[in-house]
């Protein structure tokens, strides 16, 4: 069995440099990488091209790194809560690709899976489909959408093992999944840590193969984008 264990997170963030294209899993702000995005802002790395759903909100989630301007370009789906995000895109210091969110998943998905591309319909007749090649099948036209090169896919699961096998909860199954693999290097950070063969096989969603170093995070915020309560 290889242990992908590995003791701290800045031992998971080794060969992290500058200029790199990363991966965060998550959805709003359920199931994000909290401890590798924070030792992200730690390590001051700039020029990054970030892959994620969106870009959490001003002070927690990827927007610790728009605070510092360690971002680039955002390949995202979704922008809508974070003020500093559209300051930044409406003023042009930062580059924005915005990609319908079932593209963004199969993106991710593709280059899990080793494919270059796909074809899809979404955005086709759109300004998504601009530059890019299309195709008719069986009388509806398709976008030919190319498959995301990564350096580091940084992805959050409920509970792991020290051979890097995951299982997510709820919403953090959204992204999460589809990234582990798709980068040259994915790293896990769990809330519970356990011995290699304790999981339950059929409880698996991810197994260890996608994972490169897995370790326990710690002090998980866990906030909620928008909290809806019932009047009393």
């Amino acid at each position: 069995m290889i242990i992908k264990t590995v003791h701290s997170v800045s031992e998971a963030l080794e060969g992290v440099t500058d200029s790199m294209t990363m991966m965060f899993g998550g959805f709003g702000l359920s199931g994000i990488p909290e401890n590798a995005i924070s030792e992200l802002v730690k390590l001051g790395v700039k020029e990054l091209t970030c892959i994620s759903n969106n870009a959490g909100v001003d002070d927690f989630g990827l927007g610790l790194l728009l605070q510092k301007k360690q971002i680039k370009k955002m390949i995202s789906s979704y922008v809508g809560e974070n003020a500093e995000f559209e300051r930044q895109m409406l003023s042009n210091e930062l580059d924005v690709e915005l990609i319908p969110q079932g593209t963004l998943a199969e993106r991710c998905r593709a280059a899990q899976a080793g494919f270059p591309a796909f074809y899809t319909p979404a955005g086709y007749g759109t300004e998504v489909a601009e530059g890019k090649e299309t195709r008719e099948f069986n009388g509806k036209m398709y976008v030919l959408e190319e498959a995301f090169k990564a350096d580091f896919a940084f992805v959050k699961a409920w509970k792991g093992d020290t051979a890097g096998n995951l299982i997510f909860k709820g919403t953090a199954r959204n992204f999460n999944p589809n990234m582990c693999g798709a980068a040259r290097i994915t790293v896990a950070e769990v809330e519970e840590l356990v011995p290699a063969g304790e999981l339950d096989p059929n409880q698996i969603h991810i197994p260890g193969i996608f994972v490169q170093r897995i370790f326990k995070g710690s002090a998980y915020e866990k906030r909620i984008e928008q909290l809806t309560v019932r009047k009393r």
